[in-house]
């Protein structure tokens, strides 16, 4: 193992990773990066993951659910034996990863905070399952994608935007969020840009930050909003409001690359 292996191989936590000598058992407890194990080739090694896991649909039919990403059903994983638990410090309680650390061989740490989080992210899985030729392929597709999103940001002029999470009460998403860095990839600005450690605050309509909204996004998770709720915050907001593609905007793993490229595309879509 070189040096450069060595340092994919490291965890959010900072805890180190060996490559796995033979088929791996993985139990994952993030939606996203159990998408990305099947992206990677890896879902005849998947035997375990939660109730929100639902991409690729038909490949996670068959494999058993443990619970959600808050309510993990720690005896149910212990019986499926896993040697690896992917985890994720925002989607996972601490409590339960240091419960599941003590009869499982491996528990990888994962913290996405940004689109290219996802490039060493790539890279640890890969050298950890024996899958890096793949993982490379999708290093290269995330660097394209991040390039398109970037030429759209630097070509367009900076918009402040209201991103809609969740409807009575409102609620937002704070700047040092993954949503708020990929929007603002692409000159979208997350409003209010607050600083008091709240990443998914409730506000008020008549509070008077709103003023500086350019237009106002509905998210399609977690709550679903429609095409009913557009009209309706159009009027509260007094700015142009639309749907966005939830899963686009907040999944990371293997759907980074496809979300910037959406996220791209729809901002030139809206400047035209």
């Amino acid at each position: 193992m070189n040096e450069n292996d060595v340092d994919f191989l490291v965890d959010a936590a900072g805890q180190r990773h060996r490559p796995w000598d033979g088929p791996a058992r993985i139990v994952s407890l993030v939606p996203s990066l159990t998408e990305l194990v099947c992206e990677l080739g890896l879902a005849d090694q998947l035997v375990g993951r939660t109730g929100f896991c639902i991409h690729p649909r038909a490949t996670l039919k068959t494999i058993p659910k443990v619970g959600g990403t808050k309510d993990v059903n720690l005896a149910r994983l212990r019986e499926l034996a896993p040697t690896h638990v992917i985890v994720n410090i925002d989607e996972n309680r601490k409590d339960c990863v240091d419960e599941i650390a003590r009869f499982v061989p491996n528990v990888i740490v994962t913290h996405p905070c940004q689109p290219a989080d996802n490039l060493p992210l790539y890279r640890l899985f890969g050298g950890v399952f024996g899958c890096k030729d793949k993982a490379e392929w999708l290093v290269g597709e995330l660097t394209e994608a991040i390039a398109v999103a970037q030429a759209a940001g630097r070509e367009l002029p900076r918009e402040k935007v209201l991103y809609l999470i969740w409807r009575e009460p409102w609620m937002t998403v704070a700047s040092d969020t993954y949503i708020s860095a990929s929007l603002a990839l692409v000159g979208w600005d997350s409003w209010p840009a607050l600083g008091d450690g709240v990443r998914y605050p409730a506000f008020e309509w008549g509070a008077q930050w709103l003023e500086a909204v350019d237009r106002v996004f509905l998210s399609s998770e977690p709550y679903r909003f429609r095409d009913v709720h557009v009209t309706e915050v159009a009027g509260l907001a007094g700015r142009p409001a639309r749907l966005i593609d939830g899963e686009m905007t907040s999944w990371y793993g293997s759907r980074a690359a496809a979300g910037l490229r959406y996220l791209a595309a729809l901002r030139r879509e809206l400047a035209d």
